[in-house]
């Protein structure tokens, strides 16, 4: 469904071009970001290491080096474990339009809920939100089991990789669920009975979203995979009324 998504896109330009605007915001958000960051460090690496004041020049300098490179690597890091959160948060408004095109080609959405641009807009931040901290649940430990020999090298990440494609999947879905007034503890109920369907879904928006700038086109093509997999859970065919 990720790679029917990329069909569907692919044949509808305008589509793919309102899909990526959130992603290019969101792009645009974090680069400047850790562009400030970065010219922040001067700043930042004192601040954090102030026991340093006394040590020896070149001691103190080695310090303040090291740790700006752990500044920037944490916020780098940070960057990319939010940046498809926040493309659904801001997106919400444009993935319904997205949505409704696709949905209007596959038979449309009976009884469908209108939903305004500040509620949708808030109601994707608060499940965003909520989603972030049941996955920060399993991703802390399984932060700390990486330092396990073997266990954490070869184990962990993939734990890691399927973890961050379930609770994506769940965001993926959340419009079209919205559309039809279900929040996201039916998404998630539903989505349980279909796991291997979330993570068919989840898992390569996961990994293509680690390749820079790619996530201004894997997002809007998720997304409408999404749509499919919505549809799909729940049990409607491609001409249903």
């Amino acid at each position: 469904m990720f790679g029917q998504g990329l069909g569907i896109l692919l044949g509808k330009p305008r589509l793919l071009l309102i899909g990526a605007l959130p992603a290019i915001l969101t792009t645009a958000l974090l680069i400047g970001g850790l562009v400030t960051l970065f010219f922040s460090l001067d700043e930042l690496a004192p601040m954090v290491t102030p026991f340093a004041d006394t040590w020896a020049e070149g001691a103190r300098n080695v310090l303040r080096i090291a740790t700006s490179v752990v500044l920037f690597a944490t916020g780098l890091a940070i960057g990319v474990f939010l940046f498809s959160g926040l493309t659904l948060a801001i997106g919400g408004p444009f993935y319904e339009t997205v949505a409704e095109k696709v949905e209007d080609d596959l038979g449309g959405v009976p009884d469908a809920v209108d939903l305004g641009f500040f509620t949708l807009l808030g109601m994707g931040i608060a499940d965003t939100f909520r989603l972030l901290l049941r996955s920060l649940m399993f991703t802390i430990p399984l932060f700390f089991a990486g330092f396990i020999p073997v266990f954490g090298q070869f184990v962990v990440p993939v734990l890691l990789a399927l973890v961050t494609s379930w609770f994506l999947a769940l965001e993926l879905i959340g419009v079209p669920f919205y559309r039809r007034g279900m929040g996201l503890k039916e998404r998630r109920d539903l989505l349980r009975k279909r796991r291997m369907l979330a993570f068919g879904l989840g898992l390569p928006t996961t990994l293509l979203c680690m390749i820079p700038l790619a996530g201004i086109i894997v997002m809007p093509v998720a997304f409408v995979g999404g749509v499919l997999v919505a549809r799909e859970t729940l049990e409607l065919s491609p001409t249903a009324v």
